[in-house]
């Protein structure tokens, strides 16, 4: 077994060497029978993943238009032939341009989206493409899973329909063993209360940033639930719409997550055993914002600032972190872990509360892996 783990680490430090030396449109993953690789595709201003698995092939959103000779590109490099599920996260152009010329190239088996009509050419041209395909669109709902590959996805959202195209995002969450992704495609704040809402385990090692990192996204309470090891932003490089925000990027750096972004990266790729995930660069750890001109304390639909938030928290909060706290512990608003300090990195300082470890273990909280 040891050798057999020693021969799987020398195989994957060859793959990201290579990875590194030769040109990304050249790369091809040839994963271990037990592994999931999850492609987070460089489309500019658009968003497009790809997840192979035990001889499966799932594509989240696609990109634009402009990008879709790409994206088509891209899979048969990586010898995919059938798409076994194709989600459209929404109808937007930035995340369906693509699929539309996916669905006349592959094989495509399943087609999953939220049920709402978009008003756009493209979104009839997409449902007429895949009708002209003997495809059905099929339109999940939350809690529903569904086996792929060495793993599983579940359904997150939506839980109804929103006059907000963002907020009608068909989110997932992808396990494989112990390992899990969450892909938000353009879910905004009411989204994701929502999910909060419903109860189910949010907690993931991987978040795919939603909305591009802008700030109507990726709220403290979401940070706080999901509690992510990893983020990956697909965003454009000098984007018109400045993402990601600083508010975003903020809140990324205060809760210490290790950022990939596509903008300054290029294609991203993480590979998961069950048990670990392995990347094919190093996160950039890249906080700016997509307009250099933006100050962190930038509010949005009258949201408080990262910056107050961050800076709020009592005198009495700030003093305790460098007391021994022995059996007292800190609660978030939301989330199901308790922690050490207040300002672990994991949920928002501001809103913190001092409890003993038992009360905190009789409502039910467990501690969280990084300062426990």
């Amino acid at each position: 077994m040891k050798r057999k783990n020693k021969l799987l680490s020398l195989f994957l430090s060859l793959f990201f060497l290579l990875f590194t030396l030769a040109p990304q449109t050249a790369l091809t993953v040839y994963a271990d029978s037990n592994d999931m690789a999850v492609h987070f595709l460089d489309v500019g201003q658009g968003s497009a993943i790809l997840v192979q698995s035990g001889g499966q092939n799932l594509l989240y959103d696609g990109g634009d238009q402009n990008h879709s000779d790409q994206v088509v590109s891209y899979l048969q490099q990586q010898n995919v032939q059938n798409i076994d599920y194709m989600i459209a996260s929404h109808y937007d152009e930035d995340h369906i341009g693509g699929l539309v010329q996916c669905l006349n190239s592959f094989t495509v088996c399943n087609v999953f989206g939220p049920d709402y009509v978009h008003t756009s050419d493209l979104y009839n041209t997409f449902m007429n493409t895949a009708t002209a395909n003997a495809i059905i669109v099929q339109y999940p709902s939350v809690g529903d899973t569904f086996d792929f590959g060495t793993g599983s996805f579940t359904v997150l959202a939506p839980d109804g329909i929103s006059q907000n195209s963002n907020d009608n995002s068909l989110v997932i969450k992808l396990e494989n063993g112990s390992n899990s992704f969450i892909f938000t495609g353009d879910a905004e704040e009411t989204s994701e209360q929502d999910m909060i809402s419903t109860g189910m385990n949010l907690d993931c090692d991987v978040l795919s940033i939603g909305h591009h990192g802008s700030a109507s996204s990726t709220t403290w309470d979401f940070l706080e639930a999901t509690s992510p090891s990893y983020a990956v932003i697909s965003c454009g490089t000098n984007n018109q719409y400045h993402h990601p925000s600083a508010d975003t990027m903020g809140r990324l750096s205060d809760m210490g997550i290790p950022v990939f972004r596509t903008d300054k990266q290029g294609t991203i790729i993480a590979v998961s055993n069950g048990t670990t995930i392995s990347w094919s660069q190093d996160p950039c750890n890249d906080y700016s914002s997509g307009d250099s001109t933006q100050e962190t304390e930038t509010t949005v639909s009258g949201s408080q600032s990262y910056a107050s938030e961050s800076s709020s928290y009592t005198s009495d909060a700030k003093s305790a972190e460098t007391q021994s706290y022995g059996t007292t512990v800190w609660i978030p608003a939301t989330g199901e872990k308790y922690h050490s300090i207040p300002n672990c990195g994991r949920m928002n300082p501001a809103k913190a509360r001092q409890v003993t470890k038992s009360e905190a273990e009789a409502m039910g909280y467990t501690p969280c892996s990084k300062c426990y």
